[in-house]
């Protein structure tokens, strides 16, 4: 069998340890998720720090594609076609700060060329280092980039014709990549997904969520996503002191956060919100159903130009009318019926107006509104996955698989 059979890998890159909560390591193992529904021999590859890492096998045969562990499957609700890699990384790696320990390097630098390229047929990553090293060891690729950052792109990597597409989420975010090199041919702004299982009706649970979390109040309010000032919460706290009847739920943040704003609503002397800290996919969904309005109060500011909806796809899928500020990278959705109201940012007073007339207009639906439902069908995970995949030369494509 020639060296280019071989090359069957459709390869997503991480370089952090899995699971963690953080909002782009959701949308990296949906995105790599999705490429495995449509098909491709999908391979998630990310450090692995763990006992497992001292195993000399493993480090004799660092790359073995295997099932995806329940843990991940039930922390990112992931489907059963897609596969993982974890690199063993042990002792001293990351626990000295140096570029010859640093796991990024371990990765780039040893693990891709030797033991991952031979089975590899097209690298997808967030990591540009990744990025670059498939590219000078002769692989193409695909590179999502979703912030703000000032540095130039190498021209022999960007004009490579094995750099297949850059892609981000916002156009702002495409200009600033335009701006420092990239061709403007290849970079594409797409959104991200939704995941499935957030349109799947659960009345059940969700009705367990209502008779758990409105124990002295009758209606609901939900925000999913991070603990952080920028996307609101110190807003919404003080919108839920404006509406002391109404019982404010957050879900997602780290242990830190849930205690800095469990006390910072305390010396505001707000009892009617809770911090559950972060739920699982396959119990978030029917937490979203559950909630009578889905809060999402991000504030203006820099943070306001490039950030990715994320979040919003679930809430859409859910059903569930949706309270949103007005900021720049949710501009086009401004048209859309998906959305019950919006208002201006930073304005604790008019949040609290916008929900109280969505509580008026758009009573609690078991089977939720099916304007957002429809809206959001086109955001799947699978349908940008093809999308992007739309844009790599056919004959640097891994082969489906049956």
């Amino acid at each position: 069998m020639n060296n280019a059979a071989l090359k069957k890998h459709y390869v997503f890159f991480i370089g952090e340890e899995l699971p963690q909560q953080e909002a782009h390591l959701v949308q990296s193992t949906n995105a790599a998720n999705a490429a495995a529904n449509l098909g491709y021999s999908t391979v998630l590859v990310y450090p692995d720090k763990d006992s497992r890492a001292i195993n000399p096998a493993n480090l004799f045969r660092p790359f073995q594609p295997q099932k995806t562990p329940t843990e991940l499957i039930r922390y990112y609700n992931l489907h059963d076609k897609l596969k993982v890699a974890p690199l063993p990384m042990p002792w001293p790696i990351d626990h000295f700060k140096s570029k010859f320990t640093d796991s990024n390097t371990i990765a780039t630098k040893y693990y891709l060329p030797f033991h991952i390229l031979p089975t590899t047929k097209l690298v997808h990553s967030r990591n540009w280092n990744f990025v670059k090293a498939a590219i000078k060891n002769g692989v193409p690729a695909i590179y999502e980039h979703h912030h703000h950052e000032d540095k130039e792109f190498e021209p022999e990597i960007v004009k490579s014709p094995l750099f297949q597409i850059a892609v981000t989420v916002v156009d702002t975010i495409r200009e600033t990549m335009i701006k420092n090199g990239i061709p403007p041919e290849k970079v594409i702004k797409l959104h991200n997904g939704f995941n499935r299982l957030f349109m799947q009706r659960q009345p059940e649970k969700a009705a367990e969520w209502r008779k758990k979390l409105l124990t002295e109040r009758s209606h609901l309010v939900v925000y999913a996503g991070a603990l952080q000032q920028f996307k609101g919460i110190d807003v919404l706290i003080d919108v839920a002191r404006q509406m002391p009847n109404v019982q404010f739920v957050c879900a997602g943040g780290k242990s830190t956060e849930i205690e800095y704003y469990q006390q910072l609503a305390k010396e505001k002397q707000v009892y009617n919100i809770t911090f559950l800290g972060y739920v699982l996919h396959n119990e978030l969904a029917s937490l979203l159903q559950a909630a009578d309005i889905l809060a999402h109060p991000h504030c203006s500011g820099k943070a306001a130009t490039f950030t990715s909806p994320l979040k919003l796809f679930d809430y859409f899928a859910s059903g569930t009318p949706i309270v949103a500020t007005k900021i720049p990278s949710l501009i086009e959705f401004q048209d859309t019926k998906a959305i019950a109201a919006w208002c201006e940012p930073d304005n604790p007073s008019k949040f609290a107006e916008c929900l109280k007339r969505v509580l008026q207009t758009h009573p609690k639906k078991v089977d939720g509104y099916p304007d957002s439902v429809e809206f959001v069908k086109q955001f799947s995970w699978e349908n940008r996955a093809a999308k992007i995949l739309s844009y790599v030369d056919e004959s640097l494509l891994p082969p489906l698989i049956a």
